[in-house]
């Protein structure tokens, strides 16, 4: 399958589980998800390689902080490694900076979803960072897919979905506020 904005985005009725920090005890805090549950609302989907490792806890993080921005936006965060849900669990424990995460952290071992959005190096098993945008009715509307070793510009996420939401022509460098071309 090829990701194509525009189109339906992928995965949407794959059985996923995630990891959710914000639960307390051990018996609730993994659920099974799919993303086709979510229609409605935009959504931000974001992967990233390896869990234990030095750039994806500041992109982590930078979502997380960012999460009443994209609150008021409408729009749902989620995240996604080919690590399994016990290693998101176990970073998150282990990691001070993780503590708060107030999103759901999908346990992609399957490498299904990863494939899907065509972000798995498939003889690493790991997820390039890839981000995109989708829109209420499922349509993929926006992506950016980065190297491993360059972490992603939130600001520059959520400009793009301020852009997206508007539903009008935004000329290069818009920022939310200012003028649209029609």
């Amino acid at each position: 399958m090829s990701v194509r904005i525009g189109q339906p985005a992928p995965g949407l009725d794959l059985a996923l589980q995630a990891y959710d920090r914000t639960k307390d005890g051990t018996d609730n805090q993994f659920r099974d998800l799919k993303l086709a549950d979510l229609k409605g609302k935009w959504v931000c989907l974001f992967f990233y390689p390896l869990d234990f490792t030095f750039v994806c806890p500041t992109e982590l993080v930078a979502f997380n902080k960012a999460l009443g921005e994209f609150g008021d936006r409408d729009t749902v965060v989620l995240t996604a490694s080919t690590d399994s849900v016990f290693s998101h669990k176990g970073w998150c424990d282990s990691n001070k900076d993780l503590a708060g995460l107030k999103y759901l952290m999908i346990g992609d071992t399957n490498q299904r979803l990863s494939a899907a959005y065509d972000v798995l190096d498939g003889g690493k098993g790991i997820a390039y960072r890839g981000v995109y945008l989708i829109d209420p009715n499922g349509i993929l509307r926006w992506l950016a897919v980065h190297d491993l070793g360059v972490g992603r510009n939130v600001d520059e996420v959520l400009r793009v979905l301020d852009a997206l939401q508007t539903d009008k022509l935004c000329p290069c460098n818009w920022k939310k506020g200012e003028e649209t071309l029609n």
